[in-house]
């Protein structure tokens, strides 16, 4: 997740995570452990625009505060 929020695009060598937001938004890739899966990876990641999900803009302290304000 921090480097979705950094924008710094991620390869996982594993074969699961437990964080798949980082999968869905396409800032990660599970890449498993097997070198030509990785390099396959990297080149992939080069190439992308890394972006955050929507309201992962660093201002939800913010918007709680609204919230419990409001109460």
């Amino acid at each position: 997740e921090e480097t979705t929020v950094l924008n710094v695009p991620c390869l996982t060598l594993r074969k699961n995570t437990e964080r798949p937001i980082t999968i869905t938004e396409g800032t990660n890739r599970l890449v498993g452990v097997e070198t030509q899966n990785i390099l396959e990876g990297f080149h992939a990641i080069a190439t992308i625009s890394p972006k955050s999900p929507p309201l992962w803009d660093g201002k939800t302290a913010s918007r709680i505060v609204k919230i419990l304000e409001a109460l």
